[in-house]
């Protein structure tokens, strides 16, 4: 089939889990159909970037947005329409004429959009739309707005989520086929449209590139977590961890260290690691599994809803135990106390992970339930098995 595809980020391995996500999909779908790509990009310096996907793609065109949300054009145009902001920083007029022209020219069984804010780009088309959503936008936004924004500001902020909310479920109504990344998000794309269908197509994990590198555990045991802090949840989970987790470890485990690692780390966590020695900051590091397979723990205590799960996925992949919140782990499926540990409270989350560097045995039998509960569910070529399905049910 020959297959329109639109992302709001370049797909990159190992970048965020969307990216990743994309990237993923796209590398297994391309052994069944021709694909073109449409990408947003922030700067030039990401088109370095593109020999990555191109092998996988027929064609591959990227797009400038803004660099920063919060420009003076974007914020104007946000209070004087009925746009939300992450539409109307996502939007190219370039793109939009990109893909009116491209299916104007060529003939497509179908486009397949992820995220709902690249929905703008697609002109009226009598060809099959499938949208599926990796996060559920307006209800991050207000734990943002809940947790980040001062009083004063909320009711601006808060008609602003209105628009969004508004113009997401526009969007679900408008595909074809309409999907989630987990179930806990489909029940509440449910709720919100009853009249439509909303499928599954979560996110996976490519466990032949885990099993294929072998990395000595660091000593002492290492208590890891992993993310991009551009996204504000991550910011939350490494403060709860610090401060509400991390010292009652350190008072009942002496030779532990704290790794916090990923993109984007803000001066503020990296400020962590000059207060107490025990604290590692790695940032940017090439491959994923030199970090996952080197530590003794992943730690998630995740609060804010959204997000791809896939530091999870990782860790199972390789074999290291999970510690988690409820919402880190939301809508994988997962038994609690088999393949992972669980607990809103961060109390129990420390005496947890304590008990997992105390008890090896235990912490490697979970590390393994863990991954196999990966293998059986959440391995990239079931997933897209599964997508050709819907593929082939829709054209």
């Amino acid at each position: 089939m020959k297959i329109l595809m639109l992302v709001p980020f370049l797909p990159i391995d190992q970048m965020s889990g969307g990216q990743t996500r994309w990237f993923h999909l796209i590398k297994h779908l391309s052994e069944k159909h021709e694909i073109t790509l449409m990408s947003l990009i922030k700067d030039e310096e990401e088109k370095e970037y593109l020999p990555q996907i191109e092998k996988y793609c027929k064609k591959v065109y990227v797009f400038k947005r803004p660099k920063s949300p919060w420009t003076f054009r974007n914020l104007f145009l946000t209070l004087i329409s009925f746009n939300p902001l992450v539409v109307i920083r996502n939007f190219s007029m370039e793109e939009r004429s990109a893909i009116y022209k491209e299916l104007s020219t060529n003939e497509y069984d179908l486009i397949h959009a992820e995220t709902f804010y690249v929905m703008p780009h697609i002109p009226k088309t009598k060809i099959p739309i499938i949208l599926v959503e990796p996060t559920i936008e307006y209800s991050v936004y207000k734990h943002y707005v809940d947790n980040e924004v001062n009083p004063i500001l909320k009711p601006i902020y808060m008609f602003d989520i209105l628009k969004l909310k508004f113009w997401e479920k526009f969007y679900w109504r408008r595909a074809s086929r309409l999907f989630a990344v987990s179930e806990d998000d489909k029940k509440v794309m449910q709720k919100e449209i009853p009249t439509k269908d909303v499928g599954v197509i979560s996110n996976g994990v490519d466990l032949e590139f885990f099993d294929s590198k072998k990395v000595v555990k660091k000593n002492p045991p290492r208590i890891l977590y992993h993310g991009n802090y551009k996204w504000m949840q991550n910011v939350e989970a490494v403060n709860l961890l610090v401060h509400e987790i991390w010292p009652k470890i350190k008072k009942e485990i002496k030779d532990v260290k704290l790794w916090i690692s990923g993109r984007n780390v803000p001066p503020e966590i990296i400020a962590y690691s000059k207060l107490d020695k025990d604290i590692e900051i790695s940032e940017s590091i090439k491959d994923n599994r030199d970090i996952y397979k080197a530590s003794t723990v992943l730690v998630t205590p995740i609060r804010g809803p959204g997000g791809t799960r896939l530091k999870v996925l990782e860790a199972m992949a390789s074999d290291l135990p999970v510690v988690s919140t409820p919402v880190g782990v939301a809508g994988l499926g997962i038994i609690e106390g088999k393949h992972a540990l669980v607990s809103p409270n961060m109390e129990t989350l420390s005496e947890m992970v304590i008990d997992l560097l105390k008890n090896k045995d235990k912490a490697e039998r979970i590390g393994k339930a863990g991954r196999e509960f990966v293998k059986i569910n959440f391995d990239w070529s079931g997933i897209v098995a599964k997508l050709n399905k819907v593929y082939d049910a829709t054209k």
